[in-house]
């Protein structure tokens, strides 16, 4: 059920009711292949490793906190979305998910194309050498600097989200002597089964043009009048964190049956449709996604249905998977740095980390696993909350899970499913410093983010 969060975060000592978290597992020192990336494993000596190195010599190495992400479990799983929709459809890696140089040359390397947000992943794309035409560019609240530069560039698409934005779009395009690809985000009523920040169909929201009461047409009519602007196609995203493809399914019926609308009214058939991305990934054991084969099927048999129903060509089909990418691929590993027994109710393990590295749990009430990766245990489990170093209550990493009893300062803790958002998302929230992003593969390992410094910090400071 969707809650809104308090401003000051979630009480810092309830008592959980009964029934309210899972027994502990069987074995605490299982690893769930669902939620840990593909070559995270545990080695004779009980040490967690990924891409052959232990846990432990990263730590030596690279310090912690640190986001460790598994290269070939990325890029796997890039070539799992890229077979799975095939050459007559488009993958968007969405960027805010996570993005790096590094990123951005996997990307590339894997035949993806890649949607960003801002100047700044604009920046990051064109510098690491993706190809304009292969970059679309999404955002609610885009600066003229940024459509110029976008158009100047010769991005593949950019998606109009207001009235204003279309003629701002067109003014700047026909200024450069340019006939710029354009989408129109619309929103489409559906309410997706996640939490209401990440719910981005329904009307009372800030993105994209609504259908109901005509204005997503209104905004079709004026795109298709301008020179300055190709209109290519209708995106719909409903939101995030999704598992239900039920939602997907009424969304695509309306986009469908306004493309409908379009060719009764102007003669034209738009080629493309975008429906966005949003598929859930496993952050617990409970949690059951779907494979990007089952995805694309699903997709392209709803399309190709509500298509034919409405005497339509199908158009082609793009999808922008983002956490469903790079989110099982890397885990944060922490340092435990006091363990704190709160009789009747749990035990607080803090960590050298905290709400500046994931702000997701005091944000969204999301869950998360974690385990014991120093080390193997045959201790007893016992109920813990996983807490940062910030001052502030609501500064919790995992609410509720199970750790080993015999848990003590100095071991080491990694949080899995951490890929996305979490760096994307870092803060210096008490001048704590960002982590670093190491990347392993076949036994090797280095940064492609490195770890910020006190010096970065007080460069900006110019008082």
């Amino acid at each position: 059920m969707s809650r809104s969060a308090h401003p000051a975060g979630p009480r810092h000592a309830d008592v959980l009711p009964e029934g309210h978290y899972s027994a502990p597992p069987a074995d605490l020192n299982a690893l769930d292949p669902k939620v840990w990336a593909q070559t995270v494993d545990r080695n004779a000596d009980g040490v967690v490793t990924v891409g052959g190195i232990a846990v432990t010599q990263l730590a030596e190495e690279y310090g912690t906190p640190a986001y460790v992400l598994d290269e070939a479990d990325f890029r796997a799983r890039a070539r799992a979305w890229r077979t799975a929709f095939g050459a007559d459809a488009d993958v968007f890696y969405a960027g805010k998910a996570f993005l790096s140089r590094a990123v951005v040359r996997w990307l590339d390397e894997e035949g993806l194309n890649l949607d960003v947000c801002s100047g700044g992943e604009l920046a990051t794309a064109l510098s690491a050498g993706m190809p304009a035409d292969r970059i679309a560019f999404h955002g609610n609240n885009k600066s003229p600097q940024e459509i110029e530069r976008a158009v100047r560039a010769g991005v593949g698409r950019i998606v109009l989200d207001s009235f204003q934005e279309i003629v701002r779009v067109a003014h700047i395009a026909e200024s450069l002597g340019r006939r710029q690809r354009v989408q129109i985000r619309i929103t489409v009523g559906v309410e997706a089964h996640t939490h209401e920040f990440i719910a981005t169909a329904h009307e009372d929201q800030k993105f994209g043009i609504p259908l109901a009461g005509g204005q997503a047409a209104e905004a079709v009519r004026r795109a298709l009048r301008l020179d300055g602007l190709e209109l290519i196609g209708i995106h719909s995203h409903i939101g995030s964190q999704i598992f239900d493809m039920s939602g997907f399914e009424v969304a695509a019926h309306r986009v469908v049956g306004l493309l409908k609308d379009i060719r009764d009214e102007h003669g034209v058939e738009l080629p493309e449709i975008d429906l966005g991305g949003g598929l859930g990934i496993a952050y617990t054991s409970d949690d059951d996604p779907r494979e990007p084969h089952e995805i694309a099927k699903a997709l392209t048999e709803i399309v190709t249905r509500e298509c034919e129903s409405a005497r339509l060509r199908t158009p082609r089909i793009s999808v922008e998977p983002g956490r469903a990418i790079v989110g099982p691929t890397a885990f944060t590993l922490y340092e435990v740095g006091t363990v704190k027994p709160l009789e009747g109710l749990r035990t607080y393990v803090s960590v050298d980390g905290g709400m500046s590295d994931n702000i997701r749990t005091a944000l969204y009430d999301a869950e998360y696993s974690v385990a014991l990766v120093s080390r193997a245990s045959d201790a007893e489990s016992m109920l813990v909350r996983v807490v940062g170093k910030h001052c502030e209550s609501g500064d919790i990493v995992v609410r509720d899970a199970f750790l080993p009893g015999d848990l003590a300062p100095g071991d080491l803790i990694a949080v899995p499913a951490t890929g996305a958002y979490c760096r994307s998302m870092a803060s210096n929230y008490n001048h704590v410093l960002r982590p670093p992003v190491v990347a392993v593969r076949d036994g090797q390992a280095r940064v492609i983010v490195r770890r910020e410094t006190e010096e970065d910090l007080l460069r900006l400071d110019v008082g």
